[in-house]
């Protein structure tokens, strides 16, 4: 146990003797990677707040279903409520429509106008919210395959422009966070070799005297994941400052603006979820680029 300490002692001893002799290198390295990291997260909770409001603006979209004139609601609508992508269901017949229907258009005796059309001319309809925008589509192929179902109508255009929108944000994250990876592990890489080079007549000592490689260079590995976990707690930092300002903006702005407010809002376990991915994300960043720096020198 008194060797484990004493080892570890050691180590964290060089890695913050490393870190103290990088001077600027190190924060040109740890700045690379908050900026990473800050777009990384930014982008990661948009896309997680734009797919609540995704899921919120699906939830508002109606998929109306006519029925055919011999059909009932009170036989279709049991079975249109066991489907698992109705959220809710509201049964609308045809006595109660052409009623509306007669009040919308000024006419004040119903029962005169029915009888001059001889019949309601009218069918039962049923009025179903989906859980989510992507839901709709799949929701209006199965309802029109169920007998007593004439058809169904729904905003096909508007859910498509929903879906396109969150497959593009994904997709320009993803570009972006790539992009950016490669340049912080090469920064990374170069601090470090940098750090390496300038303590090149310290580790000729040590190999003299018979410390391993790994003995060596693990404290540069460790300034390596250092740089990442600064990084991301300092991304972080700057997203949790933005999520606050822009939560008090908008909770002074009008109800539509308070609709978007809560779309905005994450919930506990995405709270929880982005500084441990950021941190995580950071000192695998800072791991590769470390290791990229020393296997030049040693076998890790």
């Amino acid at each position: 146990m008194f060797k484990i300490l004493t080892k570890l002692d050691y180590l964290l001893k060089e890695t913050w003797l490393g870190l103290q002799r990088g001077s600027w290198m190190n924060w040109a390295a740890i700045s690379t990677v908050t900026v990473l990291l800050f777009l990384f997260g930014m982008s990661l909770q948009t896309s997680w707040q734009l797919e609540t409001l995704l899921n919120q603006f699906g939830s508002q979209l109606e998929v109306s279903v006519y029925l055919k004139p011999h059909a009932s609601v009170e036989s279709i609508a049991p079975l249109v409520a066991k489907m698992p992508q109705v959220s809710a269901i509201q049964t609308i017949t045809k006595e109660q429509a052409w009623t509306e229907l007669v009040k919308e258009l000024g006419m004040s005796d119903i029962e005169a106008v029915t009888q001059q059309l001889g019949e309601n001319p009218l069918v039962d309809e049923l009025t179903i919210k989906a859980l989510n925008s992507e839901a709709v589509p799949t929701l209006a192929t199965q309802l029109v395959k169920i007998k007593g179902v004439d058809s169904v109508q729904y905003v096909d255009e508007a859910v498509r422009r929903v879906s396109q929108l969150h497959q593009g944000l994904n997709w320009v994250s993803f570009t972006i966070t790539t992009v950016l990876t490669i340049t912080a592990i090469a920064v990374t890489t170069t601090t470090i070799r940098l750090i390496v080079m300038a303590r090149r007549k310290e580790i000729e000592v040590m190999q003299l005297v018979g410390a391993t490689s790994t003995w060596i260079y693990l404290p540069f590995v460790l300034q390596g994941i250092t740089f990442g976990l600064l990084g991301g707690a300092i991304a972080w930092s700057f997203i949790s400052i933005i999520q606050q300002f822009l939560g008090q903006l908008l909770a002074k702005q009008p109800e539509f603006i308070q609709f978007l407010a809560d779309g905005l809002k994450l919930s506990l376990a995405q709270t929880i979820l982005l500084p441990l991915v950021l941190l995580s994300f950071g000192s695998i960043v800072g791991l590769i680029g470390s290791l990229f720096a020393v296997r030049r020198f040693a076998k890790v």
